[in-house]
């Protein structure tokens, strides 16, 4: 009997890297959870991926044809879904629902961010100061760690050192 190598012995979808929207995914992932690691893909755009498609979600995606892959990608890139899946609804400038995916999503974000800071907006002024913008306490949440102090012991040790 021959022995297999360890090349054979792996299914070929678990080895295989899938790119979807400049993406790289690993094959060994299923398409409902692969699809998620797509920056502006939620679980719930990825259930209606699959749903709409016509794919089973528990499918690995490294076995997805380059056509599923296109078909996929191109449905991303503008969804026929609810106006609640999509993450720019009423968009500023256009007034339209869209839905952004990748580095568009990242710019989009960083636009309007400065947008609130060029306005003086509430939110705005809290994006500046690197605050919490919904309403959340402060006196013991978001401290960056900016000023460790030593406390009494670690000023006593520095006192000492100072001293020698």
């Amino acid at each position: 009997m021959e022995q297999k190598t360890e090349f054979e012995k792996k299914p070929r979808t678990e080895e295989r890297v899938v790119r979807v929207l400049s993406k790289d995914i690993e094959g060994g992932m299923t398409v409902y959870a692969g699809l998620t690691k797509i920056k502006g893909v939620s679980w719930s755009l990825a259930n209606a991926v699959c749903n709409i498609l016509k794919i089973d979600k528990r499918r690995k995606i490294g076995s997805l044809s380059e056509d599923e892959i296109k078909r996929v990608s191109e449905f991303i890139k503008n969804p026929g879904v609810p106006s609640y899946l999509m993450n720019r609804r009423k968009d500023f400038e256009t007034g339209q629902d869209k839905h952004f995916q990748g580095s568009d999503l990242e710019l989009r974000q960083e636009f309007d961010i400065k947008r609130l800071k060029k306005i003086r907006s509430y939110r705005g002024i809290r994006h500046g100061a690197g605050l919490p913008l919904r309403g959340q306490r402060t006196k013991s949440h978001f401290r960056k760690n900016r000023n460790k102090s030593g406390g009494i012991k670690g000023r006593k040790k520095q006192e000492n050192e100072k001293k020698a």
